[in-house]
């Protein structure tokens, strides 16, 4: 899926228009070029569609083909500050990474023997860049124990697409809760018991008193 983003040049020092952000673009292929873009429609883009979605820039000499490299944000009142484009070559094999989502529903979590922790966030793959899908999709509906485990060989086959991880890497795994009670209940605490220990020790301080 590829979605279109209007842009504007921008040099430096210009200032910026009204509810936009700076940015740049560059790649193998790309001289950099600083642009601007409006916030907030990049940020529905980028929320809606993900980092790992095709976006085509138009608005320069020609429209770019480009990737949401990163985007930087303002730590107090999150909102964007600046974005980084990275513009592929096109017809050619690209790397970056891509998002995992768990979907389904897991017997372990409907039978409360535990829950499904996602270990790997998201994962390498090496494709062309018309079959780079947005985000990988992991079906849980098949871990159903203690040991159920998914790993990068269980990913499902996309065509075209390359997973650049060791097949025993570990995507997802069942935590079971661990229980912090004592076994012993306090209310069968023999307290008897415990008043007698107590006379025993009093009992013996005395004696060493006497000796002494």
């Amino acid at each position: 899926m590829t979605t279109t983003v209007a842009i504007a040049a921008r040099t430096a020092g210009q200032a910026l228009p009204e509810g936009h952000v700076p940015a740049v673009v560059y790649g193998p292929k790309q001289e950099p070029v600083s642009i601007s873009l409006e916030e907030k429609v990049f940020d529905k883009i980028r929320r809606e569609a993900g980092e790992s979605t095709i976006v085509e820039l138009i608005g320069l000499a020609e429209p770019i083909e480009v990737l949401i490299k990163d985007v930087d944000f303002d730590p107090v009142k999150m909102h964007i500050v600046h974005v980084d484009f990275y513009a592929f070559e096109r017809g050619k094999d690209m790397t970056t990474t891509v998002a995992i989502e768990l979907i389904g529903e897991a017997p372990v979590e409907k039978n409360n023997i535990g829950s499904v922790t996602k270990v790997l966030q998201e994962i390498t793959v090496t494709c062309r860049p018309s079959a780079l899908p947005s985000h990988i999709d992991v079906n849980i509906s098949g871990m159903d124990d203690a040991d159920s485990k998914i790993t990068v060989a269980d990913l499902p086959a996309l065509e075209g697409v390359i997973y650049d991880a060791e097949p025993e890497e570990t995507v997802a795994v069942v935590s079971i809760a661990k229980e912090e009670e004592s076994d012993e209940d306090p209310e069968d605490v023999d307290m008897d018991k415990i008043a007698a220990e107590g006379e025993k020790e009093e009992a013996g301080e005395g004696e060493e008193k006497s000796a002494e």
